[in-house]
């Protein structure tokens, strides 16, 4: 097997690849106030092009070589099979009536003016204890979707407040994998960083929750004349289940796509229907694995060509007093994040540089483990190529610039972190 090229050294052109796709999405369709006037997968396809096409010292094969490797990577291929899986079981649940018996239960169950409220909450506690963003949007986005869909809440909003509520536990859970990068690269204990975690993000998920249920006071569903076939219910609760217990979110989906079956034969879908119905979800992912596939692709270029190194570099190097040397922490994980698209690998990669700084400037280990966790986590909330936006945008069948503009938990937890490092709090780690 062929071995992966070193890279070259580090230079700022080695970024342009990432402005030119936010030139060609997200610029433009701010612009022309339409998010489906440039098809994200057109503008990775253009940006991958022009990321192949500066890269230098290798011939044309070695160049898409290269691409493919990061195309190739563990965790795009894990993303993929997640896609596959999210697809089957989602369309799958649909058809067999899952989706909206759920629905049925939650409009019986939450009062209209806490539905918001309550589902927020849901994403969070579910995120907490799962300790992933990805697995939370897979079980709870398609309810979302079927709750704004029968009272009329606007699709995109409902389903930012799932993502949203995925982060909070991404940021804090005890399990989750970034949780685990930024206290080992830090060299401090996990319930040290959820202290001073803590202390920075949850009044920012409280003044959320507030905002939720003020909002959720305009809320009307309809009266539920449907009876709750509960039976239907089941594959949802045992996906809730199963993941709450901390299962591997791909058996959970094997485990809900095989029940989706099980109980479709009981309730009159036959095998064949249960076969298509999966095919069509899975073909429906099929745009999320192509862009996936090509954000792996231009990733690997800019960071072979060395765009992360000039990035640590430079920012290492203009550093000032305690508050310079924490800002300049979020700052380099803020911009590797946006050139991985993964907050883990993000932290994994800054986070030896950030324990000497922290070292050199005499920083509290934990939190500066919050600071990476904190960073990643509101960063990877904004990028409309990361996994998550990626996944929500295909369940709910949406542009990720739409759920992104509805953010409130990642934009409050981010502005919350930049606080606690201006003004010096929480004190007592400061």
């Amino acid at each position: 097997m062929q071995e992966p090229i070193q890279p070259s050294r580090g230079s700022w052109w080695a970024l342009s690849p990432l402005v030119v796709f936010l030139c060609l999405y997200l610029v433009t369709s701010i612009l022309m106030n339409d998010f489906y006037k440039v098809p994200i997968t057109v503008a990775f396809l253009f940006s991958s092009g022009y990321a192949i096409a500066i890269t230098r010292r290798l011939k044309l094969d070695q160049r898409i070589y290269q691409f493919s490797i990061g195309a190739g990577n563990k965790n795009i291929l894990l993303m993929i099979w997640i896609f596959i899986l999210a697809g089957a079981f989602a369309q799958s649940a649909k058809q067999m009536g899952a989706i909206d018996a759920t629905v049925n239960l939650t409009l019986h169950i939450l009062p209209e003016n806490l539905l918001l409220a309550g589902i927020f909450l849901a994403s969070c506690f579910i995120s907490l204890s799962i300790g992933t963003s990805v697995g939370t949007i897979v079980a709870l986005a398609p309810v979302a979707v079927g709750l704004a869909e029968k009272t009329g809440i606007d699709v995109a909003y409902m389903t930012a407040i799932v993502v949203g509520g995925s982060f909070f536990g991404d940021n804090l859970s005890f399990i989750s994998d970034t949780t685990i990068a930024a206290t080992r690269t830090q060299d401090c204990s996990m319930k040290d960083k959820f202290r001073v975690n803590s202390l920075i993000v949850v009044p920012a998920a409280c003044l959320v929750l507030a905002l939720y249920v003020i909002q959720g006071l305009s809320v009307h569903t309809p009266p539920q004349t449907d009876p709750i076939e509960w039976v239907k219910v089941l594959p949802y609760l045992l996906v809730l289940g199963t993941a709450v217990a901390g299962m591997n979110v791909m058996l959970v989906l094997i485990l809900g796509i095989f029940s989706t079956g099980l109980i479709g034969f009981f309730t009159g879908m036959s095998f064949f229907d249960w076969f298509g119905t999966m095919g069509a979800g899975i073909i429906g992912m099929g745009e999320l694995i192509i862009i996936t596939l090509l954000a792996g692709g231009m990733l690997e270029l800019i960071r072979y060509n060395g765009g992360i190194d000039f990035i640590l570099y430079h920012i290492g190097n203009h550093i000032k007093g305690k508050r310079g040397a924490e800002l300049s922490i979020a700052a380099l994980v803020s911009i590797a994040n946006l050139c991985t698209a993964n907050n883990t690998i993000a932290i994994i990669t800054t986070g030896p540089i950030a324990r000497n700084i922290a070292r050199h400037f005499h920083l509290d280990r934990r939190k500066t483990a919050s600071i990476l966790d904190t960073f990643s986590c509101f960063i990877q909330g904004l990028i409309p190529y990361g996994a998550q936006m990626l996944i929500a945008a295909g369940l709910a069948s949406v542009s990720p610039l739409s759920i992104i503009g509805h953010l409130y938990y990642p934009f409050c937890m981010g502005i919350f972190a930049l606080l606690a490092i201006l003004l010096r709090y929480p004190r007592k780690y400061s």
